[in-house]
């Protein structure tokens, strides 16, 4: 059976009593860095477990090694760097072949980003359209963040803090500068931030130097 794990996002207490429970139980744990999950289950007491890693680049081979496991009713954990995995992460085509195969699957939920970000951000829940990380060429990520305008959604983007200026002169290009954002940095952790204001405003509000990890929501209802 394929086991879909969530792991904390950054705050080590937010994981689960299922989590660990199946983590201690699991004959095998597919993980997109090994010695992160390793240093994660080492943390709650937890080791000896044989890991599998599956990131873009060996996902195709990976893939035939662990279907083979679960064919021969092997319990395998698969986990993300951190939150909920296939959330812009690795495992999509791992779990579209363990469906083809006939293969049991269940979710075991917890921490998850995007979820975490939308209800702190105070903007409307009713409807919601996560776009990841958009495209690195700036027209094609205008041309996304267009497309998006349209369906009158509260929106929720990943970026990078080396790109997260640009980002909101992008949002102020396409929703104008008088369209509300929230910025959710390093959500969970000892310095967690939350900036809520105007586009413009956010974008005047940020220092020189921005660190950790970057969650942007867009209210997106007019």
């Amino acid at each position: 059976m394929l086991y879909i794990v969530a792991t904390p996002i950054g705050n080590l207490e937010d994981i689960t009593l299922r989590a660990l429970r199946i983590f201690r139980e699991a004959e095998f744990i597919v993980a997109e860095d090994t010695r992160k999950t390793g240093n994660l289950l080492k943390h709650f007491g937890i080791s000896k477990k044989s890991f599998l890693s599956l990131h873009k680049f060996n996902e195709r081979r990976q893939i035939v090694k662990i279907i083979s496991l679960l064919k021969e009713e092997k319990k395998v954990a698969l986990v993300s760097n951190a939150g909920t995995p296939l959330v812009s992460d690795p495992g999509e085509r791992l779990i579209k072949e363990a469906y083809k195969e006939g293969i049991k699957i269940t979710a075991v939920p917890g921490p998850c980003a995007v979820i975490n970000a939308l209800v702190l951000s105070g903007f409307s829940t009713r409807k919601f359209l996560f776009l990841g990380f958009l495209q690195k060429k700036r027209n094609s990520r205008l041309k996304e963040l267009k497309e998006a305008k349209s369906t009158k959604a509260t929106l929720i983007i990943f970026e990078s803090p080396f790109r997260i200026k640009k980002l909101l002169e992008d949002l102020a290009e396409v929703f104008g500068g008088k369209t509300k954002v929230a910025i959710l940095r390093e959500m969970t952790k000892v310095y967690e931030e939350i900036r809520i204001g105007l586009i413009e405003e956010v974008r005047d509000s940020l220092g020189e130097k921005v660190k950790g990890e970057i969650t942007v929501v867009v209210e997106n209802e007019r």
